[in-house]
């Protein structure tokens, strides 16, 4: 289970005291994240901290689910019901059919939709704070 922690911060001083103080404490670097204002200045964060997700994966593997599973259904039914004479080719192929149009749709639509701690500290954000992001998982448990 990940648990994931934000710290705020008013300048990269503290943010790099911060991300010390979670490293000797036993926080992986790939757990760490950073999350500014986009006028703050990109030199102060280093490239592989800045966090630029938005909900593009999350979003295209629940369309991959859901338009599976109706693109399966929609196939039984052809083969039960219609007089064509779909077979179960006919029913893997509308299953594919409909995880991929399903999971095309929503990842285009989650692509629109910023990280959920970025819409959560929007006005911290825009106070010009930076905020830290620890992922804590069982991976890296912390050493107090």
């Amino acid at each position: 289970m990940k648990h994931r922690t934000v710290f705020c911060a008013p300048d990269m001083a503290v943010v790099r005291r911060a991300m010390d103080a979670a490293r000797k404490a036993g926080v992986d670097d790939d757990d760490l994240s950073l999350i500014a204002r986009s006028d703050i200045s990109l030199d102060e964060i280093p490239d592989d901290r800045k966090l630029v997700e938005g909900d593009f994966y999350p979003a295209a593997m629940k369309g991959v689910v859901g338009g599976g599973t109706v693109g399966l259904l929609a196939g039984l039914a052809a083969a039960v019901f219609a007089p064509i004479g779909i077979t179960v080719a006919g029913v893997v192929g509308c299953t594919v059919a409909g995880a991929s149009l399903g999971g095309w749709s929503t990842a285009l639509a989650g692509s629109a939709v910023p990280d959920p701690v970025q819409r959560e500290f929007e006005d911290v954000i825009e106070r010009g704070e930076i905020l830290l992001v620890v992922v804590l998982s069982a991976r890296n448990r912390v050493h107090t």
